[in-house]
């Protein structure tokens, strides 16, 4: 039998203590070995390695124990003993998410955890951009200086939670700023990422972490805009399927004009930078009367965008003479896909030549709207768009 045994600084309690002392191998980390009273004779194993140490637990002809820290269920060790097709007795202490977020004096139903422990740091980024309140599990490489340094631009207050549990345990609120700038953060640790200006209100909903929107593709009327400078919503709807924004994306919305696309982005849980040349009141009241944090980056693409970090889809809106410059310079920052709408026809053959890297494909968009017609109901025509796409 395999058992899992959590810790969280505190002693063992029943049965973990009796399934460690009758174990005959015991796996964990240094720091878990020397934590507790490993049963004299049995044989140990340093999971430096994970996966020779899973190998060796699976193999084991006896009882063997897994030592991890915490609640072994969240991003732990539990997956990879289901996926060896091991059924593991687990017995969890305190998650260290539920640790850092008690240090810190906050509620975290209404938190997304994320980890970054030999993941990819950037999408814990954007879901640190996107939600107010994130829990981000790090590691070497991927600590509270590098989560600083990329949430930079970004108000967030980071509250860093090192060495839980343990005598070196150590907990500070600081700025990204503060938190890129020091050296010496110890490798494993929790950082909650708070957007305070967002709070949730006391009063939750009947789901822990990210709620999703009612719908999406609003009606213009939801946006503040000017002159009908405003994504029509047949094309934000087929947009948006296109371009598929979740959490843990970052979405740039380039010729954002009101920022339509971008706010339905960020309503979907990714991240956004919004580019725009022209007056930004209106994107910006636009992010905040839905709720939504939109970087806004006011001045002229292709140049405005050399400066952001890679984005995982863009739109492309505004349809100008530059469109084929802007559209290849965002093909050239690799997304998985790049959606343009256009309303004039000339310039599909430019914007089809600068999406050539990837697989092409589009549609006109012609659709005709229920409008009161004297005491019945007529169709009135929208003007026609073009909507490309690039997927790579």
């Amino acid at each position: 039998m395999i058992s899992v045994l959590g810790w969280d600084g505190a002693p063992l309690r029943e049965p973990a203590r009796a399934r460690l002392a009758g174990a005959t191998l015991v796996c964990g980390g240094a720091r878990h070995l020397a934590a507790v009273d490993v049963p004299a004779g049995s044989r140990t194993v340093v999971m430096g390695d994970v996966r020779a140490a899973v190998h060796a637990a699976v193999e084991h002809d006896g009882d063997a124990v897994v030592l991890a820290s915490g609640d072994p269920g969240l991003f732990g060790i539990v997956r990879r003993l289901r996926a060896a097709g091991v059924e593991p007795e687990v017995h969890p202490a305190v998650s260290s998410v539920a640790l850092a977020f008690a240090r810190a004096g906050l509620s975290w139903d209404d938190a997304v955890v994320t980890s970054a422990h030999g993941r990819d740091l950037r999408h814990a980024v954007a879901a640190c951009r996107a939600h107010p309140k994130v829990a981000v599990l790090t590691a070497a490489g991927a600590g509270p200086a590098e989560l600083g340094e990329a949430l930079a631009q970004v108000p967030r207050r980071l509250f860093v939670a090192e060495d839980l549990g343990t005598p070196q345990e150590r907990c500070s609120w600081v700025t990204p700023a503060q938190a890129g700038a020091r050296a010496g953060w110890s490798d494993l640790n929790v950082v909650l990422a708070v957007d305070e200006a967002r709070a949730v209100p006391a009063q939750r909903g009947w789901l822990a972490g990210r709620e999703q929107p009612a719908g999406w593709a609003l009606p213009e009327e939801a946006f503040r805009h000017r002159d009908g400078m405003v994504t029509k919503y047949e094309v934000r709807a087929l947009a948006l399927a296109r371009l598929g924004p979740r959490l843990g994306d970052l979405v740039w919305d380039v010729g954002a004009g009101s920022g339509s696309v971008g706010v339905e982005c960020a309503r979907l849980g990714a991240a956004v930078v919004a580019v725009e040349q022209g007056p930004v009141e209106h994107l910006r009241a636009n992010a905040r009367e839905h709720g939504v944090d939109v970087q806004v980056v006011h001045g002229r693409a292709p140049l405005a965008l050399a400066g952001l970090p890679d984005p995982d889809a863009v739109f492309v809106g505004g349809g100008g003479a530059d469109v084929a410059a802007i559209v290849q310079a965002c093909v050239a920052r690799g997304p998985r896909v790049v959606v343009v709408a256009l309303a004039a026809l000339d310039r599909v053959a430019a914007v089809r030549a600068a999406l050539a890297p990837y697989d092409v494909d589009g549609v006109q968009l012609s659709s005709a709207r229920l409008r009161p017609l004297g005491d019945a109901v007529g169709l009135a025509a929208t003007n026609p768009v073009l909507v490309l796409w690039g997927t790579r």
